[in-house]
């Protein structure tokens, strides 16, 4: 019929190049959008059931296309990629600027105190291991006695990092304790997201041929997943943890500051949410996605499988996670 909607438009990818990282970019920013943490539920369902829809066939009249990438994108940034469940709100990547702005910016603010250390990196790391247990890849659930253990594990190397990181600085310039909670944020993304993804390192995580068709699992996989993203999690601190500490230095020493103590903490927070709001999106597309590998850097037996079943792949797909 004249008028409708063409069926031909995938919204399984995203609407930009993902092989460049301005088409990642662009993604991001609609993806991480801290708007989207406000919708309702019923915006949220709705978003859902057009995506939905439009994948069996069934377009809703006089939907066009920007209203339909506006229902994909609405339905990515709540709904888990893998297995299309409804995401813990907190965990979602919209929730990322929000959360973190405030997060981080108190632990920038608080650094002078061993209680306030450990409060702080508490908080954050229970931030953490919900956001990386809500973003994880694949479809396999964690027991909750397999979720306690990694959380435990996760936010007490954590703890102990900091600490360690304090202790040293108190032999160095202010300025540089200023910079504890980035190098222990920095040190425990490299302990938190492998514990509370450690199902993934000893099960693997779904690969796919070019079509979507499943391959199997893979560990190997997972390791890369992985990596990518502490990486991106450790740049999106950098900004937002290197940047304010070297402002506030110079703002303290003003008179106003000195007069108005009390803002500190907020003057804090609103340096380390303009970071953010940057950083978070441009950090999330350092790397696709939808990674790939060689079939040759997968494990041996699921090499020999791939060349069984399906002799013309070469390379395999996953999502990284995030």
């Amino acid at each position: 019929m004249s008028g409708e909607l063409s069926l031909n438009i995938d919204i399984k990818e995203p609407r930009w190049d993902q092989g460049t990282f301005m088409g990642r970019a662009k993604h991001f920013f609609m993806v991480t959008d801290p708007r989207n943490v406000l919708l309702s539920s019923e915006t949220l369902d709705e978003a859902r059931m057009i995506v939905e829809n439009y994948r069996a066939g069934n377009v809703k009249p006089g939907l066009t296309e920007d209203e339909l990438w506006r229902a994909k994108y609405i339905y990515d940034s709540a709904f888990h990629p893998d297995t299309g469940e409804k995401m813990f709100v907190i965990g979602r990547m919209s929730a990322q600027v929000p959360m973190n702005m405030s997060i981080t910016g108190c632990m920038l603010t608080f650094y002078r105190t061993t209680p306030a250390v450990v409060f702080w990196q508490w908080v954050n790391q229970s931030f953490n291991a919900v956001v990386n247990y809500t973003n994880r890849s694949g479809d396999a659930p964690m027991t909750v006695n397999q979720l306690g253990a990694a959380y435990v594990s996760a936010t007490t190397g954590a703890v102990v990092t900091a600490l360690g990181l304090k202790s040293l600085a108190t032999r160095l310039p202010p300025i540089v304790s200023r910079f504890v909670p980035f190098a222990a944020v920095a040190a425990a993304n490299c302990i938190n997201i492998p514990f509370m993804r450690q199902r993934e390192l000893k099960y693997g995580i779904p690969v796919l041929d070019e079509n979507g068709n499943r391959l199997g699992e893979s560990a190997n996989a997972a390791k890369q997943a992985i990596v990518q993203v502490v990486v991106s999690r450790i740049g999106m601190a950098v900004p937002a943890m290197a940047i304010p500490p070297v402002i506030m230095n110079a703002l303290e020493k003003k008179a106003f500051m000195k007069r108005f103590p009390i803002l500190n903490a907020p003057v804090q927070v609103g340096l380390v949410g303009l970071c953010l709001v940057f950083a978070t999106p441009l950090c999330c597309a350092l790397f696709p996605q939808k990674s790939s590998m060689s079939v040759s850097g997968l494990e041996a037996d699921l090499q020999e499988r791939i060349r069984q079943t399906s002799p013309n792949t070469t390379t395999v797909y996953f999502n990284k996670g995030l």
